[in-house]
């Protein structure tokens, strides 16, 4: 099934408004969602009504024409067995938005990605780039030994980061995973948390297990990670090894020293894949510490075999209000 079945009677609608008909009335069902939820969601969004005639769609508005080609790309994504989810819904809408919003002065406006040519598969769910910035991101993962993913929290560094290392894992291109951070005080004391030593520093690693239980079936995870196959662990337990036949993933790296990036990176060792990934906006080092993730920047750019990719607040793909909040941010740094 192509777009072009998708037919639009001409002589069936009224100027104000478009009438979609789908040949698939299972996939309609799964189209409109339980009980109608995702055509409420593009509704709210573009400010359109959408109402069912049996297998067809009215679409009126003034959006109606974006509201169209979201309705015939999620359908395309139905009929390629693919779900259609909340996100995806959120990011067929954005990329609608760039098309109309992008002019010959806006030219670092982000081109969403559409399509399933890049996918991530792993135990519990298959993972897609849902911006071009994105997919260059996972590609450069799967291509390069080292990467970097740089910008904004919510914009799937890390995310896509434990799910190429996951996906790797499983079909045997490496031997282990390991996820680190630096264990850096924001603000809070470690020596005042109850516990010992992994009591401690555990909070600290929570969103990389957050990540992998997305992943991976929670006994199996766990089982990984009592047999040392998975290994979650602060940065500063690095120093002195050799990690060989491994993916590693440092996340938060804008809280790493200089001396620390140097020596995590002379860890990489035979087999394995590196990926850095930082917020430059938010480090927790103490004043007059220089971030070993700028250095590192300036150091590395153009070595072969390195990628860096850069995110921005347009890819941000958890909540909109949290993009919003980041430009606020950015446009109050940049008065400043």
């Amino acid at each position: 099934m192509t777009t072009s079945e998708l037919t639009v009677p001409a002589t069936e609608a009224a100027p104000s408004e478009t009438l979609l008909e789908f040949p698939d009335n299972r996939l309609l069902i799964d189209l409109c969602g339980e009980f109608d939820r995702n055509i409420a969601q593009i509704e709210q969004v573009l400010g359109v009504q959408i109402v069912r005639r049996g297998n067809q769609l009215a679409v009126m508005g003034e959006a109606m024409e974006k509201a169209v080609t979201v309705l015939e790309a999620l359908y395309v994504r139905l009929e390629g067995g693919r779900p259609v989810e909340m996100a995806d819904i959120e990011a067929e809408i954005r990329m609608g938005r760039s098309a109309d919003t992008a002019t010959a002065q806006d030219g670092d406006q982000i081109e969403m990605f559409k399509g399933g040519a890049v996918e991530i598969k792993t135990r519990k769910k298959t993972v897609e780039p849902r911006t071009q910035a994105q997919k260059d991101y996972v590609t450069a993962l799967f291509k390069n030994e080292l990467a970097f993913g740089i910008g904004p929290a919510g914009t799937g560094k890390t995310y896509l980061a434990v799910a190429v290392g996951v996906s790797l894992f499983i079909t045997g291109k490496v031997d282990k995973i390991i996820l680190s951070r630096p264990a850096v005080e924001a603000g809070e004391r470690l020596g005042f948390l109850p516990g010992d030593m992994k009591d401690k520093v555990d909070p600290y690693m929570q969103p990389l297990y957050d990540a992998l239980n997305d992943f991976l079936p929670g006994k199996q995870s766990a089982k990984l990670i009592e047999e040392g196959r998975i290994e979650i662990a602060p940065l500063a337990f690095m120093r002195g090894r050799t990690l060989s036949n491994a993916f590693v993933v440092l996340d938060e790296a804008q809280n790493a020293t200089t001396m620390q990036m140097k020596m995590f990176l002379t860890r990489l060792g035979q087999g394995s894949r590196m990926v850095i990934t930082g917020d430059r906006s938010q480090v927790d080092l103490p004043r007059g510490v220089q971030s070993g993730l700028r250095e590192a920047e300036d150091l590395i750019q153009g070595v072969k075999g390195v990628s860096f990719n850069y995110f921005t607040a347009k890819d941000v793909v958890r909540h909109p209000l949290v993009a919003r909040i980041i430009e606020a941010y950015e446009a109050a740094e940049a008065k400043g």
